[in-house]
């Protein structure tokens, strides 16, 4: 039961059982382990300044989320409040003290991972999604008066009436079920003009959305069983930054990618029968094929979710196309939402396979190769057999690439021809990977069969894509041929398709200049006549014409800093990186990156506007990527049973201390660096692998490990001692590297042409094709022009 100290004594108890989770978690790991703390869930409170109001995002992870702003009164979004399953709930709510409503303009706010806090004069309120059951907390204490009341906001509720000790609303977009409102504590309540009374010691309000009977049993549990509930939540959040610890000289750092972290695992939901990722909140709430496949990497190999990268895998593959017969034969769906099944892109099916092989390298776990196979010959073949061309490219409509807007659902806003830049690098990707699958299951027909198409697509890929005389590379191919001289992001994609290597620098530094700002990768170069420099301009031109012609895609950081940190700019990658981990802290959406910005800012201001989603699994799912697989340096192959060491800090980080999940196993890595000088210990307790170690400048050393083991690398500018010890310390073995010269030179060359590299810079200017109109009233979603 519970006591007239409700809400305290639930906080305080949920923090307690979390506590005591977690210090077991941390004792129960090794001596060498215990030498990383993670971040606590109380560690990550963001306190929103005065006169600031940012958005916040809780999720359930199935189906449910609550969209709110921490410190606006008057909040009309369309998606405010709680929804669930795709359908609006409420919009909001308003707590008062004794009649007089709290404002949270005056309040100080403060968010946190699994709940909000607003500290107002006379009460503090903590706000609180529950996982399951369907049910809001929010809890109210500290309060001076004698009552506190509650008022649900918003035009999606209707029909209201008392109910005993609750009060009941229709859900006008989910009428057959209620949203039901009760006193934390059952107290008799008092209902008068849409508000609801109790007395202080009630300890706040609960809210819960269900059917009558299951609305009101939810409210009856939590009286039971709320406090472990709470943590059980608590629990599941902290969960994931125990598995998941970062500790480096910059506080800044470690917040931001634990925030990033965090916010991305809320898209991570079950519905459809299995796991997959919602592209967005508050709109995207489908499971899209093509950004889920861009957003596993970083969201659920790199933190260690392996188990849910597994189901994301089969529960598409269970909605692909297998009809011989269909256009879309072969295919994993674009979209899976409760309406039905979209197949309307090219490029979701290649990047499933490149995910089966991703997952493959993160956990060696082969078994899954036999389940899966069916799926990725179906695939493969079908694509071979009904949209290749001659030269052994994957053909595809206009909009079936990643840059898909239409208008009225017909005309491609940016029409990318039916051989587009980046689907071939996908496709020859695809035909690899499949090749390799086919080895394992010694299908030696298929694996040859794939191979040979892949290396008929790279036999003509530079002839038709490349414009040697002026180091171009064509976004895409037109059907009769012609390359197509836009300068778009996406031919960075295709790099490893390109042999010479003074096109590839060539190709990332062009990019660099004319695509990224420091807010971001555009989609479009700015000279471009069809160039739009803000994503929203309703008075001037239709938004989705600006989608892709224009509009920054945060996405695209990930391949633009990758491309850099391949050439050894980690700096330069890591002034983009650094503004992103600002988004994350100080603006926007609490802990998250925005799926899109404008180009340029507006007018008296310096930075960009935000659009878009307020939180896009790719944006997010990128971010971690690139720290892990390219900062950190970490690329698992545990097929080959080998795990590739190449880190690259940015000169800013001088510390790392970090573990990643691999296969059965954590790397547990400690690097100190400064200048030339560098160490390097890493600890491995999984089966045994080949660490290669690719530091600096210096020879790659292949250094067998077992259980337990260690290895220290110490580098001092000159060559790079090894050190191995087996799981009782023993010194088992000694390594000496020297300097590559190759490598120095290389990089020397690197260094020297990417050293004035700048980002882009906005080119104001009044003769823009794009601004040429004004409409008075603007135009909407519905207009043709």
């Amino acid at each position: 039961m519970i006591d007239d100290k409700v809400c305290l004594c639930f906080w305080k108890k949920a923090a307690g059982i979390l506590l005591a989770a977690t210090s077991f978690l941390i004792v129960s790991c090794s001596e060498n382990m215990k030498k990383l703390s993670p971040l606590t869930i109380d560690d990550l409170g963001i306190s929103i300044p005065d006169g600031n109001s940012r958005e916040y995002s809780y999720t359930d992870k199935n189906g449910g989320f609550y969209y709110g702003m921490t410190s606006t009164d008057d909040w009309g979004d369309w998606y405010a409040g709680w929804n669930i399953n795709a359908k609006r709930i409420f919009a909001d709510y308003r707590l008062y003290v004794d009649g007089e409503i709290l404002l949270r303009k005056d309040a100080h706010t403060t968010v946190y991972p699994d709940r909000l806090m607003r500290h107002y004069d006379k009460a503090v309120e903590t706000f609180c999604l529950l996982d399951e059951p369907r049910l809001l907390y929010v809890c109210v204490d500290s309060i001076q008066g004698n009552q506190i009341s509650l008022m649900l906001e918003g035009e999606n509720v209707t029909d209201v009436r008392k109910d005993g000790n609750s009060v009941v609303y229709t859900a006008k977009e989910s009428q057959e079920n209620v949203v039901r409102i009760a006193p934390v504590k059952d107290a008799t309540i008092e209902f008068t003009d849409s508000i609801m009374t109790v007395p202080a010691s009630s300890g706040g309000f609960l809210i819960a959305f269900g059917t009558e009977d299951d609305s009101m049993n939810a409210i009856d549990d939590f009286r039971k069983e709320g406090e472990r509930w709470l943590a059980e939540r608590s629990q599941r959040i902290q969960s994931l930054l125990n598995h998941n610890p970062l500790k480096t000289n910059l506080d800044s750092l470690d917040h931001a990618l634990a925030w990033i972290m965090l916010t991305n695992d809320q898209l991570i939901t079950h519905q459809h029968g299995g796991y997959g990722m919602y592209a967005g909140l508050p709109w995207f709430t489908d499971f899209w094929g093509r950004d889920m496949f861009i957003s596993m990497p970083g969201a659920v190999l790199c933190t260690g979710q392996f188990e849910t990268a597994r189901d994301i895998l089969t529960s598409f593959a269970r909605y692909q196309d297998t009809v011989s017969t269909s256009p879309t034969y072969g295919r994993v769906p674009n979209r899976l939402n409760l309406e039905g099944i979209l197949y309307n892109t090219t490029d979701g099916t290649p990047r499933f396979v490149m995910q089966v092989h991703d997952y493959l390298k993160y956990t060696g776990d082969t078994a899954f190769v036999k389940e899966i196979y069916p799926s990725v010959k179906i695939a493969t073949d079908a694509s071979l057999r009904l949209y290749t061309d001659e030269k052994g490219y994957l053909t595809h409509a206009d909009a079936d690439t990643w840059m898909d807007a239409k208008r009225q659902s017909k005309y491609p806003c940016s029409p990318r021809g039916n051989r587009a830049v980046d689907v071939q690098a996908l496709w020859y990707t695809q035909l690899m990977n499949a090749a390799d699958l086919a080895r394992y299951m010694d299908r030696e027909e298929d694996a040859k069969c794939w191979n040979d198409a892949a290396a008929h697509l790279r036999s003509n890929f530079e002839r038709d894509f490349v414009d040697t005389a002026t180091q171009f590379i064509y976004d895409h191919l037109n059907a009769d041929g012609t390359g197509d001289t836009q300068i778009r992001p996406n031919a960075i994609y295709a790099l490893d398709l390109i042999s010479d290597s003074n096109l590839k620098m060539h190709e990332t530094k062009e990019v660099w200049e004319r695509l990224v700002y420091p807010w971001g990768v555009s989609s479009l170069d700015q000279d471009d006549e069809q160039f739009h420099p803000y994503h929203e301009q309703w008075h001037r031109y239709h938004k989705d014409d600006a989608y892709h012609n224009g509009t920054i895609w945060l996405w695209n950081n990930g391949m633009a800093m990758q491309r850099m940190i391949e050439n050894g700019q980690a700096d330069i990658a890591y002034t983009l990186f650094r503004n992103m981990n600002r988004q994350a802290l100080v603006e926007g959406a609490v802990g998250s990156l925005s799926e899109n910005a404008d180009a340029w800012p507006r007018a008296g201001q310096t930075w960009v506007r935000r659009s878009g989603t307020f939180l896009q699994a790719w944006s997010n799912s990128e971010h971690i990527r690139i720290w892990n697989q390219y900062f950190l340096g970490v690329r698992p192959d545990m097929l080959n049973h080998s795990i590739t060491l190449a880190p690259q800090l940015p000169s800013d980080v001088k510390e790392v201390d970090s573990r990643v999940n691999i296969g059965d196993g954590i790397l547990h890595m400690i690097i100190s660096k400064e200048d030339a000088n560098g160490i390097y210990h890493y600890e491995w307790d999984g089966a045994p692998v080949t660490l290669k170690l690719d530091i600096d400048s210096y020879q790659t050393l292949n250094v067998p490990v077992s259980t337990g083991c260690s290895v220290t690398a110490k580098t001092d500018g000159t060559r790079m001692t090894v050190e191995v010890s087996d799981a009782f310390g023993k010194k088992t073995a000694n390594h000496v590297a020297e300097l590559d010269v190759a490598k120095l030179e290389k990089k020397k060359l690197q260094d020297a042409y990417f050293s004035d590299t700048h980002f882009a810079e906005p080119s104001y200017r009044e003769n823009i094709k794009s601004m040429s109109r004004y409409f008075d009233p603007p135009l909407t979603y519905q207009s043709v022009e």
